[in-house]
């Protein structure tokens, strides 16, 4: 099953590893250094340059994305039928 980001990125569902507010999850000095490290790394992608709302995990790489958690989580819901 795969999971729409936004703009063009769709990406595989099997491969998140979470998904996270950026408003209350980047208050956390250890979130924002992951944050940083991947970027230094070339493993953060920004699914479009509008206000960042969430970040998706995944095995790979970290999805910037302008939708908010409770949006990703509806688009989880629909693949799955929950």
């Amino acid at each position: 099953m795969y999971i729409h980001l936004g703009g063009d990125t769709v990406i595989n569902s099997k491969s998140v590893i979470g998904v996270f507010d950026m408003d209350t999850s980047t208050v956390n000095k250890a979130t924002r250094d992951y944050l940083s490290k991947a970027e230094k790394e070339k493993r953060v992608t920004y699914v479009n340059y509008e206000l960042p709302k969430s970040f998706v995990v995944t095995d790979k790489a970290v999805y910037v994305g302008p939708l908010n958690t409770g949006t990703l989580l509806k688009r989880t819901r629909q693949e799955y039928n929950l």
